[in-house]
């Protein structure tokens, strides 16, 4: 089974039901089916063949889906790009990938356009037009420009179940962005497995406001309903006060976000608005902290489920379970067909609740990086995929992430886990954000040093922030400075960026 099976299912159970819904704009499942295999048709006759890689850069909307599944029906690989990239991000991924041909739409046309200048990079271009589906134009392979698409041929490829589907480029938080290979079966595996926790039907309704080209967003709330046959309403940026009016008005019943996202919904007002049929949230991306959950749910009276896992993983790999036990604090226990083990430096499992590395073992986890067999044989070592996330497990099997290995801060030869430390200034009324990292120190060898983000209207003085750590932890834990910002750099599923940090370290 692939993909194109589960839409094909999908699109026979319910042809005439929203796949996609963008405002007044509604795609239905047959259209979706439909416009997919025009879009493959074309790739097909512009020269993209079995195996190729193709470039999808789209903004959420109706139109992602049906690039999406378009260059699957071409026999295609899916490389989908962040629409806020610059040129010389386009560029690299271009070059990494050997994408033979992009999809995009007139919006993200004119960075892709200026990506792929050069002899080598003249691949051709199908834009889709955001107002209507019927209308596509393809760029001239010699020289960029635009022309009327021909017609379409009617062959399209057939694929298989370790075909690879997507090729999703991690976001480089230690350095260059790499090309994870998910197979038609990893994504199916963890569409699957993802469903049975969340016990999810076809009458759901799925939000997206994540991007639709990161790996949560593309599995949990663009595949994981199209394999249902539920309909997805998506927007293309975050506008709380819009989020909250579209959940009323679509009828949401299931929300997927990202800390940050729960964290501002849960700093304003209450809005008059119906929420009845808002069921559940789910949160990942980046460790949730405590305060946030219990804010938000004692706002909207809604529950969030923390889960977890990496790109590689198509990307899950724990969730709280809705009709289980939920632990706060928890990223739950393993999704079914995931095995997952803490190990030391040495690989060798760890005693229960103590820190390790957490490794994982399934149906869903990478083929490989894209061009990189170094690096892939390091991290599928021993048959198990090494995240690089520090966690510990409990008596009933539940995870909870510490840290990144390489953000572990050595104070004089002990352990410094950032994350502890960040939750303790994040649980200070005035303090909105935190990040900790590590900076030399010619007697400890480092030292923690603190950036905080005030909330509105907040301000009090760093020195005091010191003293409400050292009530909370020990002495070796506290940072030695703390500095004000104004905002913390982030990816897009606000993970902060500590290499940034770091490289920024005299501010």
């Amino acid at each position: 089974m692939t993909l194109l099976d589960m839409l094909a299912a999908s699109a026979g159970r319910f042809s005439h039901r929203p796949a996609l819904v963008h405002r007044d704009r509604r795609l239905s499942y047959g259209e979706l089916q439909d416009g997919a295999r025009r879009v493959g048709r074309i790739l097909r006759q512009s020269g993209v063949r079995q195996g190729d890689r193709v470039v999808l850069m789209l903004p959420n909307a109706p139109e992602f889906g049906v690039g999406y599944f378009g260059i699957l029906m071409a026999g295609a690989t899916v490389v989908p790009l962040n629409p806020l990239l610059k040129t010389e991000e386009v560029r690299y991924v271009l070059d990494d990938s050997g994408a033979t041909a992009i999809v995009c739409v007139e919006t993200t046309y004119p960075i892709l356009q200026a990506g792929r200048q050069g002899p080598e990079r003249r691949i051709p271009a199908l834009v889709l037009d955001a107002a209507a589906l019927e209308s596509v134009v393809v760029g001239d392979v010699a020289a960029g420009s635009a022309s009327a698409a021909p017609r379409p041929s009617s062959t399209l490829a057939t694929l298989g179940a370790e075909d690879v589907a997507a090729c999703l480029y991690t976001s480089g938080t230690t350095g260059r962005p790499k090309g994870a290979m998910l197979t038609h079966r990893n994504l199916l595996s963890n569409i699957q497995s993802f469903r049975e926790i969340l016990h999810i039907t076809e009458t759901d309704v799925f939000f997206c406001v994540l991007p639709m080209f990161h790996a949560f967003a593309a599995t949990v709330l663009f595949l994981e309903p199209i394999s249902l046959g539920a309909t997805i309403v998506v927007e293309p940026r975050f506008v709380p006060d819009v989020v909250l009016k579209t959940i009323a008005e679509q009828r949401v019943t299931i929300f997927g976000g990202v800390p940050t996202t729960y964290a501002v919904l849960a700093g304003l007002p209450r809005a008059a608005l119906d929420f009845s049929a808002w069921r559940l949230c789910v949160s990942g991306g980046a460790p949730l902290p405590p305060s946030v959950l219990e804010a938000f749910e004692a706002k909207y009276g809604v529950p969030i489920y923390e889960g977890y896992g990496p790109t590689e993983c198509s990307p899950v790999l724990t969730v709280n379970p809705p009709l289980g036990v939920r632990k706060v604090g928890s990223v739950g226990p393993a999704i079914p067909q995931v095995a997952l083990r803490i190990v030391d430096d040495a690989d060798r499992p760890v005693g229960l609740g103590e820190v390790g590395e957490i490794v994982a073992r399934g149906p869903n986890v990478m083929k490989g990086y894209l061009n990189r067999p170094k690096e892939t044989a390091e991290a599928l070592r021993g048959g198990w995929y090494h995240t690089g996330d520090l966690g510990r497990v409990d008596a009933d099997g539940y995870y909870y992430i510490v840290d990144r290995k390489t953000d572990l801060i050595l104070v004089g030869g002990l352990n410094v886990y950032p994350r502890e430390v960040e939750l303790a200034l994040a649980s200070h009324p005035a303090v909105a954000e935190a990040a900790v990292i590590g900076v030399p120190d010619p007697v400890r060898g480092e030292i923690p040093k603190a950036l905080v983000v005030f909330r509105d209207g907040q301000q009090v003085d760093p020195q005091e922030l010191i003293q409400w750590c050292r009530q909370r932890l020990a002495n070796y834990k506290v940072p030695r400075t703390i500095t004000v910002v104004s905002q913390l750099p982030k990816t897009v599923t606000g993970k902060i960026l500590k290499t940034e940090l770091r490289g920024a370290i005299e501010i």
